[in-house]
């Protein structure tokens, strides 16, 4: 009797798709594994686009990962591109698949099928939008496009539509073009992931390097100019003239294969999975920027558009047809970002995350430290936030921003919130020490003894929220030169080394409030206070992050 050989469809062949292929191959040599692609290539790194336009990757041809037929010589993958799959038959097993060089359809048959369709730019419908010189950045024709209109109309004004992620990558390579660069968003804060604090250092950085900012008010169209370029009109009527825009205001699950085939989509609208990335379909799983998945901090579903849960869903989706144990953890959204310079790096949950989830009992501190020994040249500081669970102190969340050493730290509390870790554990981290690269207490050391220090009760902090509707005396403890040029409004100050000989000029009977530049000189100051019967809480680091709150 002929042994028929199981059949594996996979749909999209980016980041998730080609993985997926790759790892099934792996564990099943006899396996039938056919990828349709729309576009005419497979496994773009589409993460580098922003940089392919800036020339910073002048050679495309670096940014695809696998071609097809690395797939097919190494992996006996079949790799048809410009197919694109145009219905699913679930009670058949098969699929319509659309040759779009030849115009003709035909069917194909399916044990299992693996849907990695992506995700399309958000192009509201907006007037004027479709007007030429509008631009998104999704694909490698996308970038053909941009890059095409640069080199040949010169244009001296980007407005850049959206101000997460790819926004400002793309005000980056845009100035590096030459062109003068806005940004435009809605919310009142770069990057929506941040919380508003940790994103005001962002702005500040943007703006030193020319780059205009033009937040809490969305774009409402676009006109064609009498002298040539577009006008954007944001809603309060503001104009902003252009020769180029970039919609940057991200992206939508590609479910509509899906849905049409009766599959579920979930309340975030990408396509509902379980852990083993299967769809409400036993033959069909999901994988990538189209499916929804679970925040493993907040346990929220969502829709997490990055390559790197897209991949290792697709070895998740492999294992699991091949009929392996395989579970998907959810996500934590782990995210860098790079910008003139300066990188932008979180994990786990923000404050507005808990909030948005309804969780609270939750804690956060901020430190400053330097990126490496202070005295070793070159070192700079990284602001970072950390967020705890005042009940079983585990670690929920950080961020981090400064020109040197954030991937790394971020990439340490990436890992310790998967291991569920507590700020006790990051106290006891044992980390890289040599005077370039860190310092006997490592920033990750320093914001886990922060933490402990707050959850033993010997560092009571104050909220920076609550700062502008509080009773307490606001005591700066800086020297007189540092409190000169500038302080909260009304905070009093007594320099931390004449605090003893001052004591008699403190209230016993109201809280204290006290700050410094960045929390390490506040801190001494509130123990001393502490001992002699204050109350006293610390605004946690310092004057440097009331900058943040009070841009």
């Amino acid at each position: 009797m002929t042994h028929r050989r199981k059949r594996v469809l996979i749909v999209g062949g980016m980041a998730g798709g080609a993985s997926c292929a790759a790892r099934l191959r792996r564990l099943d040599e006899d396996a039938d594994i056919v990828v349709f692609e729309r576009a005419p290539y497979v496994s773009l790194g589409s993460c580098g686009l922003p940089y392919s336009v800036g020339n910073v990757i002048p050679d495309e041809s670096r940014l695809f990962v696998a071609s097809p037929e690395l797939l097919q010589e190494r992996f006996r993958v079949e790799v048809r591109t410009e197919h694109e799959v145009v219905a699913i038959d679930r009670a058949r097993g098969e699929i319509a698949v659309r040759d779009l060089r030849k115009g003709q359809t035909r069917r194909e048959p399916y044990d299992a099928l693996v849907l990695s369709p992506g995700a399309a730019p958000l192009r509201p419908p907006l007037p004027g939008i479709d007007l030429p010189g509008i631009f998104t950045l999704r694909t490698l024709a996308d970038t053909h496009c941009l890059k095409a209109w640069i080199e040949t109309r010169h244009p001296a004004r980007a407005v850049i539509v959206g101000g997460g992620l790819i926004g400002l990558e793309m005000a980056e390579n845009l100035v590096r073009r030459g062109l003068a660069v806005t940004i435009i968003e809605a919310l009142p804060q770069l990057l929506p992931l941040l919380d508003a604090e940790m994103a005001e250092p962002v702005s500040r950085h943007l703006e030193s390097n020319r780059v205009t900012l033009h937040l809490g008010d969305g774009v409402a169209g676009f006109e064609s100019r009498s002298g040539g370029g577009i006008q954007v009109w944001t809603a309060s009527g503001v104009p902003h003239p252009a020769d180029v825009v970039v919609l940057a205001l991200g992206v939508r699950p590609e479910t509509t294969l899906a849905a049409a085939a009766g599959l579920e989509i979930g309340k975030k609208g990408g396509i509902r999975v379980d852990s083993s990335m299967r769809t409400s379909d036993p033959s069909i799983w999901a994988v990538g920027d189209a499916v929804e998945v679970r925040d493993v901090v907040t346990g929220e579903w969502c829709v997490v558009p990055m390559a790197g849960p897209a991949n290792r869903q697709g070895r998740v989706a492999a294992d699991s047809i091949c009929g392996r144990p395989a579970r998907f953890r959810g996500v934590q959204s782990t995210v860098v970002c790079g910008v003139f310079g300066l990188t932008v790096a979180l994990t786990g949950a923000s404050e507005k995350a808990l909030r948005r989830a309804g969780i609270c009992g939750y804690q956060a501190i901020y430190v400053h430290p330097a990126s490496h020994a202070g005295y070793y040249p070159g070192a700079k500081p990284i602001h970072m936030k950390l967020v705890f669970a005042a009940k079983d102190n585990r670690i929920l969340g950080a961020q981090a921003v400064g020109e040197d050493g954030v991937d790394k730290r971020i990439d340490v509390l990436a890992m310790a919130i998967q291991k569920q870790a507590t700020v006790f554990d990051l106290e006891e981290c044992e980390l890289c020490y040599a005077p370039q690269f860190g310092s006997a207490k490592d920033p990750v050391n320093m914001a886990g003894m922060v933490a402990a220090n707050v959850l033993r009760g010997d560092m009571p902090v104050a909220s920076w929220e609550q700062l502008s509707g509080t009773q307490a005396i606001i005591l700066d403890v800086r020297d007189p030169d540092e409190y000169a040029a500038g302080h909260i409004e009304g905070a009093i100050n007594v320099p931390l080394n004449q605090l003893r000989e001052r004591l008699r000029e403190l209230p016993r009977d109201r809280e204290i409030w006290v700050n410094c530049a960045v929390g390490q000189r506040s801190y001494y100051a509130q123990r001393l206070l502490l001992q002699h019967g204050f109350q006293v809480r610390n605004l946690s680091g310092g004057y440097e992050t009331y900058w943040g709150w009070n841009p």
